[in-house]
């Protein structure tokens, strides 16, 4: 579920910044007040993107702190569980890099 949030939210800066630069390049070749119009409206596209951005980065760092938090409660309930989980995959992957 979280990916497909980011992956919406990063189309979504993409898109609003094109917007953006494409009002800003009809702005270039006009002049005036419509020129001025156009580039307060290409800056207000822009300070969306920023926002989105920024809305997203803080739900992956509330997103990363929950998993950690997960991940650390499972180790202090299940000590060895976790060491065992660690070595076989520190074993598998030594396995995987001798093999190459």
């Amino acid at each position: 579920m979280l990916e497909s949030n980011l992956k919406a939210v990063n189309d979504d800066v993409k898109k609003l910044t094109k917007d953006a630069q494409a009002l800003f390049q009809a702005a270039a070749e006009l002049s005036g007040e419509k020129a001025d119009e156009m580039r307060n409206r290409g800056m207000r596209l822009l300070d969306r993107a920023v926002l989105t951005a920024q809305d997203a980065q803080a739900s992956v760092r509330v997103a990363g702190k929950q998993m950690a938090d997960s991940a650390e409660s499972y180790v202090k309930e299940n000590p060895w569980g976790a060491l065992v989980t660690a070595a076989g995959i520190g074993f598998l992957l030594g396995v995987i890099i001798t093999k190459k």
